[in-house]
């Protein structure tokens, strides 16, 4: 009899600030990139303005997911809206670091930092 093994990514629809997210847990690679690439395509679709990525709860992240991401931010540039990812210290933020992308994104360490940094100015 074999264990169930749990889902390596998984991924929620949330918002952030009122804007459009995706909370991802787990390991972004060469095996769940496109799952993460497909829901950020399908939930772009039904959605407007700011997306945001929150990467709180990714523990492992290699040059496949770096890919998902960038495609993330060109297919949201394609249509004039802007990706933000959170990426709080740990294994993204390090990768993106090491990659010399990360200021490719527009990042936030928190969620509560990018909903303050998403409240529209006239508020």
């Amino acid at each position: 009899m074999t264990a169930v093994q749990a889902p390596r990514l998984e991924s929620r629809a949330t918002t952030v600030g009122g804007a459009s997210a995706i909370a991802v847990t787990g390991e972004l690679d060469i095996e769940t990139a496109s799952q993460l690439s497909d829901e950020v395509e399908r939930a772009v679709w039904r959605t407007v303005g700011v997306f945001v990525l929150d990467l709180s709860g990714v523990t492992f992240l290699d040059s496949s997911g770096l890919h998902a991401l960038l495609r993330a931010r060109a297919f949201l540039g394609r249509a004039d809206r802007p990706l933000v990812l959170v990426c709080p210290p740990g294994p993204a933020r390090r990768v993106l670091d090491l990659a010399s992308v990360l200021d490719t994104f527009v990042t936030y360490p928190s969620p509560e930092a990018a909903a303050a940094a998403l409240v529209p100015a006239d508020e």
